[in-house]
């Protein structure tokens, strides 16, 4: 979320896009401020950073300020704005809204600072004994949690995670992947249940699968 105005050509990392989106209002004029995303999807395509060109090149009296915000930056997107952010028409400045500064290229970096707003959130670790997780577990657990929101199941995700560090469990690229998808349904609006269902069976099933490797090596 936006403190204050922010009036050079800026990179903001932050901890909720639309959070940040919403606070924009508070220190600009409407009529100064063009808000450019992908409404669909949170994925930053060609045909947005056509938009930014086009919006850029339009006569302003006074200052304009064209956020580009999105989770992801497609590569051919970020270089088709190379030229016009190191040679910004006058009176327009350019605002990124990202959550990880791995969204933009370094050749974006280096024509544009970046300020970092994100915040530490404390994470509460998980309930569940990932070491002992079973169905039945699964199945209280699901129950508990069956009316959550996007954001609360985002939370559980990170516990989970966290958890799993506390415990010193080690996952495999396949299994980090269960997480990193797990976030992403979550973005496109699945149902945070149905999510939540389909991650800790999957851990089950790895779970399982890696105690039946380890017993058949000890035999």
């Amino acid at each position: 979320m936006l403190k204050s105005k922010i009036e050079t050509s800026s990179i903001l990392v932050v901890n909720n896009i639309d959070e940040t989106i919403d606070s924009i209002n508070t220190f600009y004029k409407k009529s100064s401020i063009r808000i450019i995303r992908n409404i669909e999807k949170d994925d930053f395509l060609l045909v947005q950073a056509s938009e930014v060109i086009k919006e850029a090149y339009i006569c302003s009296s006074e200052t304009k300020y064209i956020f580009l915000c999105g989770q992801t930056f497609r590569k051919e997107a970020q270089n088709s704005l190379l030229k016009i952010l190191e040679e910004p028409p006058s009176n327009i400045v350019f605002i990124f809204i990202i959550k990880s500064k791995s969204s933009l290229l370094p050749t974006i970096f280096s024509r544009i600072p970046y300020i970092n707003l994100r915040k530490f959130i404390a994470i509460d670790e998980s309930d569940l004994d990932i070491k002992k997780l079973d169905l039945k577990e699964i199945y209280y657990f699901l129950k508990t949690n069956q009316r959550i929101n996007k954001k609360e199941a985002k939370s559980i995700i990170e516990s989970i995670l966290l958890k799993i560090n506390i415990q010193k469990i080690c996952l495999d690229e396949e299994e980090l992947h269960y997480f990193s998808k797990s976030i992403k349904l979550l973005e496109l609006n699945t149902k945070p249940i149905n999510i939540l269902t389909m991650l800790l069976l999957s851990l089950l099933n790895s779970k399982n699968i890696n105690l039946k490797y380890k017993n058949s090596y000890a035999n």
